[in-house]
């Protein structure tokens, strides 16, 4: 069973906002109502330990924050030619071993592998320009990121950003 819960942006495309469902198998459908899905929403199979492989349609330009977050076993995903925006996060502790980024990307935001263990390749598609910090924090397996020569990586894209300390909140205790 798959079932996506839609919400209409103002540009009369659509946004998946909700997913239910117990398939190993995703495939999130490219329209609704027969105008486009455009937006992956916040969330969307997060904690769905069952989804080993999604396949995302074309028509998709956006995808928020912790997507995948928990996908244990999540082990292929393809990502549309048409994204151009990532928030943070999206992918945050997926278990996939490579992933292919499509050639409109041009960022990735702080966060966006954090904490996936198996990641070992990245490849970075032509559009790419910046890779921010703490993008591949946690990726413990990492070995290769393939991406243009003037992609500017942040010193700190592969750090785990520090917990804050008492001193920058203040020294508050909560005592």
């Amino acid at each position: 069973m798959q079932d996506f819960y839609y919400k209409q942006n103002a540009d009369n495309t659509f946004s998946v906002m909700g997913y239910r469902g117990d398939e190993a198998e995703v495939v999130v459908p490219g329209s609704y109502g027969g105008a486009p899905v455009t937006v992956i929403n916040d969330r969307l199979f997060a904690g769905h330990r069952e989804i080993t492989s999604v396949h995302i349609p074309d028509s998709v330009t956006n995808m928020g924050s912790f997507v995948f977050r928990g996908c244990e076993n999540l082990h292929s995903i393809v990502l549309p030619a048409g994204l151009t925006d990532l928030w943070g996060y999206t992918f945050s502790e997926s278990s996939f071993e490579e992933i292919v980024l499509p050639d409109r990307l041009t960022n990735l935001p702080p966060f966006t592998f954090a904490n996936c263990r198996n990641l070992k390749k990245v490849v970075c598609g032509a559009g790419m320009k910046k890779i921010y910090a703490y993008v591949f924090g946690g990726c413990d397996e990492l070995r290769e990121v393939v991406c243009g020569p003037d992609v500017e990586i942040s010193p700190d894209a592969y750090k785990i950003k520090p917990p804050y300390s008492e001193r920058q909140w203040g020294g508050f205790t909560g005592r």
